[in-house]
């Protein structure tokens, strides 16, 4: 069988260890330009410099992650990319200053400081052009054949494969199943000539079958699938592709057979503490940085418009109860006075002038931290929504009253992958976010989340 290894590994996962590489590698030039004329120093230098390095390399790789440049799906012009970069590295500067007010030890000098940033940037900004070229080549794209050719098939035809510079898989084809109908274009169906389909894998130098029938029940070539499993190829259904590649639970193909014994849904006990313990740590530092932000915030909206500073409203939380979300009044007091709930729109009339800016930086969701403190928020989870709305999309949405299963968030994964929804069908697309989260959540993603949430916020993105 042909070699499929570089096609089987996460292109950003790739990018990510060889950014630590080079970042290391950066550290370790720079100490012997600092040091060149000093060997004493450069020895002493060299005692711990591997760990000192690594150090560099997980700051600054974690500021580029809170700027998207990890994400599989984010092809941003060259200018956007560079100032991200930018950013990055100046976030991940501070840190790495803060790191070394804390913990001396680690402190690796000024000079060396300065020469390995200087490099780590270049080498960054080199590493995603050489990565955008191979990227459009298709060198780190996983080969995938799918076995079906009907309406389930041409989903990924139609959602995924279209937006295949985004994609980390080329499709190679598909496997039309007997006795069921074609929806695909004929020109991307491919046959097996008598070997089977792992001689067709082989054949087309192919990394994963994707399993995607209209109808299971007796279609499904059980054993050539087990010998493709034996032999090295990845087997996947449907459902568990589109989770993994586009970072959603497609509705339309997910049954609640799949729900069920896919796995995820982790409410074990070191998870709930852990939760709680990022919940309580993430909101209380918040807190202690971003008060007198508050303190003036709080003072513009009671100056600017007569009224309530904070603004009340009753949420649906974990396991469909209410409770009374906390956040700055952005809107005139008469924004509901005949008591009908009405979702957000773009330039809401019913906005205060302060409250249009507080919202497009969300700092009226500040007070929420304090929801979080006591417990009926998570810092990290699905939005809450109002009871009335709950209501009305529990009946039009399949699958809604499941995000309800872990507490609602300040942030989350929808918040960061999808613009702000204030209709039945947005609700409906980040529901697909939300379920991915539910069934995926842990401390890792916490974190990854948080820290997007801090690129979608700079970059002023999905509020209103």
């Amino acid at each position: 069988m042909k070699v499929r290894g570089l096609r089987s590994v996460r292109p950003m996962t790739v990018l990510w260890y060889v950014d630590l590489a080079l970042i290391v590698l950066a550290v370790m030039i720079a100490a012997n330009l600092r040091f060149s004329g000093d060997p004493e120093g450069h020895m002493t230098f060299l005692q711990d410099a591997i760990p000192r390095a690594l150090l560099v390399g997980l700051v600054l790789t974690g500021a580029m992650a809170m700027f998207g440049l990890y994400q599989e799906h984010l092809r941003p012009r060259l200018s956007d990319l560079v100032l991200r970069i930018l950013l990055a590295f100046t976030i991940g500067a501070c840190a790495l200053l803060v790191v070394y007010y804390v913990l001396p030890p680690a402190y690796i000098g000024r000079g060396v400081l300065a020469i390995a940033l200087v490099l780590s940037l270049a080498s960054a900004v080199a590493t995603r052009l050489t990565a955008a070229r191979l990227f459009h080549a298709g060198t780190f794209k996983r080969r995938v054949l799918v076995l079906g050719a009907g309406d389930n098939a041409n989903i990924i035809n139609d959602r995924l494969r279209r937006s295949s510079d985004r994609a980390g898989f080329t499709l190679v084809g598909f496997v039309p199943l007997p006795g069921q109908k074609v929806a695909v274009d004929e020109k991307l169906l491919v046959h097996p000539h008598g070997g089977g389909i792992l001689s067709l894998a082989e054949e087309l130098n192919v990394a994963e079958v994707v399993v995607a029938p209209d109808e299971r029940r007796g279609a499904l070539p059980m054993e050539e699938m087990l010998i493709c499993a034996q032999r090295g190829l990845y087997v996947t259904d449907l459902s568990s592709f589109f989770e993994r590649e586009a970072g959603v639970v497609s509705l339309s193909v997910a049954d609640p057979s799949w729900l069920v014994f896919s796995g995820g849904f982790d409410h074990s006990l070191p998870r709930r503490l852990s939760k709680r313990f990022f919940d309580v740590m993430a909101s209380g530092s918040l807190l202690l940085v971003s008060w007198p932000v508050m303190a003036l915030v709080a003072l513009c909206v009671k100056f600017e418009s007569p009224g309530p500073v904070l603004y009340r409203q009753v949420r649906v939380g974990e396991l469909g109860q209410e409770f009374e979300l906390v956040k700055f009044r952005s809107m005139r007091v008469d924004a509901e006075a005949d008591g009908v709930a009405r979702w957000a729109s773009t330039q809401d009339d019913r906005s205060t002038r302060v409250g249009r800016f507080i919202r497009k930086a969300r700092l009226d969701e500040l007070p929420q931290l304090f929801n979080v403190l006591r417990g009926e928020m998570s810092f990290v989870g699905p939005r809450p929504e109002r009871p009335q709305f709950v209501g009305m999309l529990a009946q039009q949405v399949r699958y809604y009253n499941v995000r309800h299963s872990i507490k609602p968030g300040l942030t989350g994964w929808a918040q960061v992958r999808y613009p702000y929804g204030a209709s039945v069908l947005d609700a409906e697309e980040k529901l697909k976010f939300d379920l991915f989260y539910v069934k995926n959540h842990g401390l890792l993603m916490d974190l990854m989340i948080l820290l997007q949430t801090i690129e979608v916020v700079l970059f002023q993105r999905g509020a209103r």
